[in-house]
This record gives C-alpha cells, structure tokens and sequence, in this order.
C-alpha cells in the first residue's frame, strides 16, 4: 500500500500546473519527438489529471505527457476514492484492448459456442502446443454449456515463424477450424496444408499489442487480460454467472 502511495504521489508531482491549458489532441500527436524524430502516436486521450494527456504508441506501449510534449510520465494513475485506490490507467487499457478486440471478425477467430445465445464471450489467445491450453480447452463444453462462448485467437509462444505457429495456420487453414482445433490440442496431426491466406501472425502482433505474454491469455468482456488457465467454474464466477 505505501508503495502504492508513493508511486500516486510521484506522479501526481509530475503535473506542471504551469502548462495546465490542455493542447488539443492533434496538436500534441504533431509535435511529440524524441531526438528529432517523430513518435508512432496512434492515439492521444484526456485524463482525469489536469494537463496531462494518455498517450498510444502504434507498438502498444502508453505514457502520459503534458500538453507540451516536453514531459513524460511512465506508470499508472490511481485515483483515491472513499473504496480505496482505483487504478484508472488499467481501466483504460481494459477499454483499449475491448475495442481492439471488437475489431476482429468473427470469421477470422476460431469459435465454441452452444446454439442458445452465449450469456458472455471470453477470447482466448491460444497456442495448441501449450499444455494449459490443452487443458482449457477440454473445458470448454462445459463453459458452453454455461453459456460462455469462447472465441480462439492465435498466438505462437515462440513467435511468428515458429512450429507453434505452422500447427495454427494449419488450423486457420482447415476447412473446419474448430474440429482442427480440438484435433491439435488432443496431439494428433493435422493433414492441411499451412498456406492459405491466414491470419495467424497478425492475430500474434496483436496479442503482443494488448499484453500478452504467453497462453492461454483470456481476454473478458470488459477487455480485462486474464494469464492463465482458469478453471471453468471460475469463469463463471469472474463473469457473474454462478448467481
């Protein structure tokens, strides 16, 4: 909790009440530079701190500046409420990473779900040589049956050219990728050829984009990322629907 104070405080210190006339977001996304050159900003958001502004780099790295663009701050921003502490930073990649994810069609994931209308839908970043993958995925009828959809996306442990990666794009390749999924997380080969138009290594970028570091990653409806195998039940409980 100190720590945690003390990190608030560090960056509350950082606010230059100087410069509290806040630029517009196109005039800050113009004049960012570091030596000289220009920053990838993809996207500048306002915060709840006077002055200073949420800054989105295209390589999914953030940080927060003044107007100016003279001054830096890395970290999160809490707010100190009567609950406690709310890190307001997180839930903003939480936004971030829900929008992103909308932004994949539902023909490019690899999707499990009953035929009734899913109460909730989580996305999966998966890998199918990864044994707790494996495990999730033995229950996902059980989820379905819950009601939670689980939508696959793509994400080769060891990287874009890796053999993880050929066994998904022979997934994404299958003419039915669910019944290929499930055939590669029980180990057996899949007899399909890897080279069609799959979207296994831009599915990877986009994994590195919102955090995550390894499989399975279970990104919930409200874009929270999730490390880690968790039990069905579990998700059910995380999701609100064991009431």
């Amino acid at each position: 909790m100190n720590r945690l104070l003390l990190t608030a405080t560090g960056l509350l210190a950082c606010v230059f009440t100087a410069q509290a006339m806040a630029a517009p977001p196109q005039a800050l996304t113009d004049s960012l530079t570091v030596n000289g050159e220009s920053m990838p900003v993809e996207q500048v958001l306002d915060t709840p701190v006077q002055g200073l502004w949420e800054v989105h780099l295209a390589n999914g790295e953030s940080f927060y500046s003044d107007a100016s663009g003279e001054h830096f701050v890395v970290g999160d921003i809490y707010k100190n409420g009567a609950d406690g502490l709310v890190n307001l930073s997180e839930q903003s990649r939480n936004a971030q990473r829900a929008a992103r994810i909308a932004e994949v069609p539902d023909s490019e994931q690899v999707i499990f779900r009953s035929d009734a209308a899913p109460k909730a839908t989580i996305y999966v970043f998966t890998d199918t040589t990864c044994p707790y993958c494996q495990r999730l995925h033995e229950e996902v009828p059980a989820l379905n049956e819950m009601g939670i959809a689980v939508h696959y996306l793509a994400f080769p442990r060891a990287g874009a050219g890796s053999e993880g990666a050929r066994l998904l794009s022979q997934v994404w390749c299958a003419p039915n990728p669910a019944e290929a999924m499930s055939a590669a997380k029980r180990g057996e080969a899949l007899d399909i050829a890897p080279d069609c138009d799959n979207l296994v290594e831009s599915q990877y970028h986009l994994g590195m984009e919102l955090g995550v570091q390894g499989t399975p990653a279970i990104v919930m409806p409200d874009g929270r990322l999730v490390p880690g195998y968790v039990p069905a039940e579990r998700l059910a409980e995380m999701l609100d629907l064991n009431g």
